[in-house]
């Protein structure tokens, strides 16, 4: 008897244990195993990125609330109407709409409405030799970044939820301003949710609206999220010889321009402003960034969280307060998704420039791109831009350099007597310092006086360092010849062996370090330093040149002037 009834309980148990399989299959969006529903025709998530729309609408914990992952499109649709013959609803399709304009070649998906793809036709993909243009949103099994958004607060549409894209044109043709893409989503939870993109001629950013109907009887109070998922890789083709940011970002007035590093959001380490009513959330990288804005004194909480393995969110959400039975409420908001050209970012909001992140010398990197850009305009090249920038500079700096020269000057005459009398008193130190610093004195020489000048414009040059290396005009600008991307390495190493030689020949014209061994060393740190310039971009790389060039020209004029003709200090190794 006791066998009959534990095998009883073993086949419920076992029952219960595939009821509950298939019901999680269901849950995940797949099939069931077992016990499989007719099939409906909306289409799984890509391979590869079933965790980013699965995951991304984890925000508070409202959104336990939202339409499950797979959700068959039948049980989407209208309900039936009391007292009325029930009538089948046409199953939603999943498609991906295709719209194309002058600067982008958008892919939408009807699974929520969402931006899953991003091409800028005026930006080539460097990385690519085939001449492909730049993707920035991509959903591959390789990639992840899209844009998404979507209710919670109530079984209300989110970003999985099956819409319906209504007809209309997908290319903006010669003489129109703007194309509108409109999305529709099922009657669900007592709530319609209607997402209208809008691309305008010419610009990168792209109006949203979203309008949300209470289709059911009793008041509802959903909230709108707005964020960008993606992977936390570098982007393809990013040098590892310099740092530049890739990861999330967000902007209030309170706290400014907060960013934070992947791996932090990893650790918990997410110490950002949550509660505002202004300021937009970003995903940054080298020369392009996306960002989604809202309008001033609109309420907003603010979120960066993990959504699943190397994959990650930045969004806010905003409440629209109750929303009564047959009425409806507008939220407009803005979708940023291009490159950082900072006049085109200050237009667009408050603070969003700060997206090209020039680190701690913003203040001396600003001015410093405002002056390339005026040149730029008056000599139409940017690699000319560059070299003039760099003579305004010297100009700027002619006095200071003159002081250090001359300093170095007076060093280089003085250079023979200092090596007589270290020769002769080299095994009495202490009397060799001593007779040095009376030289000095008398004299009339500091020791230090070349360098005190050139420190002082150390911060510019770095400053002008982060311009040209965060500037996306340089992306694709040609110079001269064989230089084609200023972004990009030189291919024939050109500029960088100029460099190294320019380098070399500023250390033979200044005066030999009486030490042996630091005379040694001011050979080798020019040969160090330039192995980096190789694998630098060539706008860098001009800026150096052109640098040291100025620099050998101005110190060959003080030094004749002086009467200190110029003589080469080769190196001594043995």
């Amino acid at each position: 008897m006791n066998d009959i009834r534990r095998t009883i309980l073993w086949v419920i148990f076992g029952f219960s244990m595939v009821l509950l399989w298939d019901k999680w299959q269901l849950h995940n969006g797949n099939k069931a195993t077992f016990f499989p529903t007719p099939a409906t025709t909306a289409a799984s998530a890509p391979a590869g990125t079933a965790s980013a729309t699965a995951g991304a609408a984890s925000v508070p914990s409202s959104t336990n609330s939202a339409t499950p992952p797979g959700t068959p499109a039948a049980s989407q649709g209208a309900a039936a109407v009391p007292g009325q013959p029930a009538t089948t609803a046409a199953p939603v399709t999943r498609e991906r709409v295709q719209v194309a304009t002058d600067v982008y070649r958008l892919t939408f998906d009807s699974e929520g409405g969402s931006l899953t793809h991003a091409e800028l036709l005026k930006h080539a993909d460097i990385g690519d030799k085939s001449g492909k243009n730049f993707l920035l949103l991509d959903e591959s099994a390789n990639r992840v970044y899209v844009a998404q958004t979507g209710l919670i607060g109530g079984a209300f549409p989110t970003h999985k939820t099956l819409m319906t894209a209504v007809p209309g044109p997908r290319e903006l043709k010669d003489g129109q301003d703007e194309l509108s893409i409109r999305f529709e989503s099922p009657d669900q939870g007592g709530v319609k949710l209607v997402k209208t993109w809008t691309v305008k001629r010419g610009q990168y950013d792209i109006a949203v609206k979203h309008e949300v109907v209470n289709t059911g009887t009793a008041p509802v109070s959903p909230e709108l999220y707005l964020q960008l998922v993606r992977d936390g890789n570098k982007p393809p083709g990013e040098s590892s010889f310099y740092s530049t940011f890739t990861g999330p970002a967000v902007y209030t007035e309170a706290k400014k321009y907060q960013k934070v590093e992947f791996k932090d959001i990893e650790a918990g380490k997410v110490d950002i402003q949550k509660d505002s009513t202004n300021g937009y959330v970003a995903m940054v990288q080298h020369y392009f960034a996306t960002a989604w804005l809202l309008g001033n004194d609109i309420p907003r909480n603010l979120f960066m969280r993990k959504v699943d393995t190397n994959l990650y969110s930045v969004g806010m959400i905003t409440q629209l307060g109750a929303i009564a039975p047959g009425a409806s409420k507008t939220v407009d908001a803005r979708l940023f998704a291009g490159p950082q050209v900072e006049k085109t970012l200050e237009a667009l909001s408050p603070g969003l420039e700060l997206v090209k992140d020039y680190g701690w010398l913003t203040i001396l990197s600003k001015p410093l791109y405002w002056l390339l850009d005026q040149l730029h305009k008056i000599l139409g090249n940017w690699g000319w831009a560059i070299v003039a920038l760099v003579l305004l500079l010297k100009i700027a700096f002619y006095w200071l350099n003159a002081k250090a020269y001359a300093s170095m000057a007076k060093m280089k005459a003085i250079n023979p007597k200092i090596m007589e009398m270290r020769e002769r008193l080299k095994d009495k130190p202490q009397q060799m310092q001593q007779e040095m610093m009376r030289i000095y004195r008398e004299e009339k020489v500091n020791p230090m006086g070349g360098c005190f000048p050139i420190m002082i414009q150390i911060p510019v040059f770095i400053a002008l360092y982060w311009v040209l290396l965060s500037s996306v005009e340089m992306r694709n600008a040609p110079w001269i010849g064989w230089i084609h991307d200023l972004s990009a390495p030189d291919p024939f190493f050109i500029l960088p062996l100029l460099m190294t030689l320019s380098s070399l020949l500023q250390t033979a014209l200044n005066p030999a370090p009486p030490d042996p061994l630091q005379a040694k060393m001011m050979w080798f740190m020019p040969l160090i330093f330039s192995v980096m310039f190789f694998f630098f971009p060539a706008g860098l790389v001009l800026y150096w040149l052109t640098n040291n060039i100025l620099s050998i020209a101005q110190q060959w004029i003080i030094n004749t002037r002086m009467g200190v003709p110029p003589q080469f200090n080769l190196p001594k190794f043995s």
